[in-house]
């Protein structure tokens, strides 16, 4: 069974950083392709930033150049290190974990961020 588990969000000023977490088990996670989206309050669930299994990366516009996806293999583990961090970041964030070949997406329960000006 696929577990992903984030962790790393909490509370922070404008312009800090924060660097999240998301742990994979039950999976090849070799294989599969990462990312992680977010959900703020009264919108929908968007794409941040994915990772594919080759280590292509792809980035919402409104995140390139301030945030860094990168996957540990050996520690199935995902990361999204955000930086100059804005308000408009405050969000749940949430793992994918997602195989191409069967084309199915898991998903961890998400971590809050919070960004104050």
């Amino acid at each position: 069974q696929v577990q992903l588990v984030e962790s790393g969000g909490g509370l922070v000023q404008a312009g800090g950083s924060l660097r999240l977490s998301c742990a994979a088990s039950g999976s090849i996670f070799s294989i599969a392709d990462m990312g992680w989206y977010r959900q703020a309050p009264g919108k929908q669930r968007e794409l941040v930033a994915t990772i594919t299994s080759a280590d292509s990366t792809n980035y919402a516009d409104s995140v390139k150049g301030r945030f860094t996806i990168s996957r540990d293999n050996a520690k199935n583990t995902v990361y999204l290190q955000m930086n100059s961090l804005i308000p408009e970041d405050t969000a749940v964030y949430y793992c994918s974990e997602y195989y191409k070949l069967v084309n199915r997406m898991y998903w961890g329960q998400g971590t809050q961020v919070t960004v104050s000006s």
